[in-house]
Order: C-alpha cells, then sequence, then structure tokens
C-alpha cells in the first residue's frame, strides 16, 4: 500500500482568511451558485433540485440512498428536497416492493422533458467563467476531484 505523501508545508502557518483552501473553495462555490441560480431560475429549480435531476437523468428509478451517495447526501436532507420535487410533477416517489424501508424516485414525463431545457446549462456557467478555457476547466475538474477523494480517504 502507498504511503501517503506528507502535506505541503506553508513557509509560515498563517490564520489569515485568504491564506486558507476552504475560503477559497467556500467563497468560489457562493460564487457558482450564483451563477447557476440565476440559469436555473428559468427551470424552476434550485441548484440541489438540479443535481438531483442530473442523476435522475443518468439513471432513472434510483433509490433515495442511491442519490445520497451519489451526491454525498443524507436522507434528512434529500426527503423534504424529493417531495418538493414530487410536488412540481417531476419525479415519482414508491415504496419498494422488495423491501418497503427503500423509496424509488423515477423521473415523470415533466421531469425528463426538463431535460432538453436543461441542455444549455452547461454552456451557460462556461459562459460566466471569463478567461477560462475548456481544457483550464477540465484541469481545475479534475484537480478539485483528486482533492475531494484525499479529503474523504485521509478525513
Amino acid at each position: 500500500m502507498k504511503k501517503p505523501a506528507a502535506p505541503a508545508k506553508s513557509p509560515q502557518p498563517t490564520l489569515l482568511l485568504d491564506d486558507q483552501l476552504c475560503f477559497a473553495l467556500y467563497s468560489t462555490s457562493l460564487a457558482l451558485n450564483k451563477v447557476y441560480r440565476k440559469l436555473l431560475a428559468k427551470l424552476g429549480l434550485t441548484y440541489p433540485q438540479y443535481l438531483v435531476m442530473m442523476v435522475l437523468w443518468e439513471r432513472d428509478e434510483v433509490t433515495v440512498s442511491e442519490i445520497g451517495e451519489r451526491l454525498f447526501l443524507d436522507s434528512a436532507t434529500l426527503t423534504p428536497l424529493l417531495k418538493r420535487l414530487e410536488a412540481a410533477g417531476l419525479v415519482t416517489r414508491t415504496r419498494a416492493a422488495s423491501d418497503e424501508r427503500q423509496v424509488i424516485i423515477e423521473l415523470s414525463k415533466s421531469g425528463r422533458a426538463l431535460k432538453t431545457k436543461a441542455q444549455g446549462i452547461p454552456h451557460g456557467v462556461s459562459c460566466a467563467v471569463e478567461g477560462c478555457s475548456y481544457e483550464q476547466l477540465a484541469l481545475i475538474k479534475q484537480q478539485l476531484e483528486s482533492l475531494r477523494e484525499s479529503l474523504i480517504r485521509n478525513g
């Protein structure tokens, strides 16, 4: 088994807010969510609802726990979100016949149709990131995924 690399050493430990990786990630996430909020308003979705819909557009008929694993969310967070999507007519929730503790989430006809309207969202986000090429954005995404996996492994 490969030994984890030693953490990078800072020339001098600091508690300045702008020197913190967590704040750079947090503030970037807030800015990105603001861009998404504007684009998703046209679809009547919040950002977390959009994430759930993307999971379902990739693979319809999944359990709440499968959605939670994919999005790193617990069922207490997902349940009210899924109820709102159901009330909007985008999904249906049914108990699994084999195990009544499991709830199956399935796209409705309207939920499937919404995918066509959502096709432009990724492009809209890319346009909001001025000065970054597709290649640069792909590299940033890859680095963030690597960081996430490292934090999951070591956290």
